[in-house]
C-alpha cells in the first residue's frame, strides 16, 4: 500500500475500505498534518489504528510521504488536498474516530476570518457527517481569537459535547509549530469535543 492516499475519485465520498482496507480499525484524521511529525508518532505508537494525514502542501506531501516509507508503517497515509473539502465532502460518513486540528492558520485579519474551518457552517456540518458517535474533535492553537470563535462556533451545536483536556489524557505528540510557540512562551489553547 502506498504511503499516498489518492482518492479514486474526488467527486463523491469516499468508501472506508478505499482508505484503509481494514475498516474494524479505529481511523484518525490530521488536518493540515504538516511535514508529518505527529501523524507518524501517532501511528508508530498506536500499530492497532489507522492515521490520514490531509496537507495541500506538495513539499510537505513528499517530505511525509519518504518518512512514512522509511519508517515502514503500513498505518499511516498522506492525502494531497484541501481540509475542508476533504471534511465537508470527501471522508467517509461515520467512519473517524478522531480528527485532529494542530495549529491551523490562524487568519488573524478581521477580513480573513470568515477563512478560519472552525467559523465555516460546511464544515461543521462535515464534522458532524464524518465523526462517528463518541468520536472527537481536538484541536490546539496558539492563536486565542481562533480558539474563542472555535468555543462560540460549538457552543450552539447540540451534536457536540465539549469534553475535559487534562494533560495526561494520552499520548499526544507536540507539533513542530507548537514547538515554535512554546519555545518563545506563548500559550497553546486546546479544547475536545465529541460527537453525540
Amino acid at each position: 500500500m502506498s504511503p499516498l492516499f489518492v482518492p479514486p475519485d474526488y467527486f463523491r465520498e469516499l468508501r472506508p475500505e478505499e482508505v484503509f482496507a481494514d475498516v474494524t480499525r479505529p481511523l484518525e484524521v490530521d488536518l493540515g498534518s504538516g511535514d508529518g511529525t505527529f501523524l507518524l508518532e501517532m501511528a508508530k505508537a498506536h500499530p492497532e489504528r489507522d492515521f490520514l494525514g490531509v496537507e495541500r502542501m506538495l513539499g510537505r506531501v513528499s517530505k511525509t510521504m519518504r518518512r512514512i516509507r522509511a519508517a515502514g508503517l503500513a498505518n499511516a497515509r498522506v492525502m494531497r488536498l484541501e481540509s475542508a473539502y476533504t471534511v465537508e465532502w470527501l471522508l467517509p460518513a461515520g467512519r473517524v474516530w478522531r480528527l485532529h486540528l494542530l495549529c491551523p492558520d490562524p487568519w488573524p485579519k478581521k477580513k480573513h476570518e470568515a477563512r478560519r474551518l472552525v467559523n465555516q457552517a460546511a464544515f461543521l456540518r462535515g464534522l458532524e457527517r464524518v465523526l462517528m458517535p463518541g468520536g472527537e474533535f481536538l484541536l490546539k492553537t496558539d492563536d486565542q481569537v481562533y480558539f474563542e470563535d472555535a468555543l462560540r462556533s460549538f457552543e450552539g451545536r447540540g451534536a457536540f459535547e465539549r469534553l475535559e483536556w487534562p494533560e495526561d489524557l494520552c499520548f499526544y505528540p507536540t507539533t513542530d509549530f507548537e514547538k515554535q510557540w512554546r519555545a518563545i512562551e506563548r500559550e497553546i489553547y486546546r479544547a475536545r469535543w465529541r460527537r453525540g
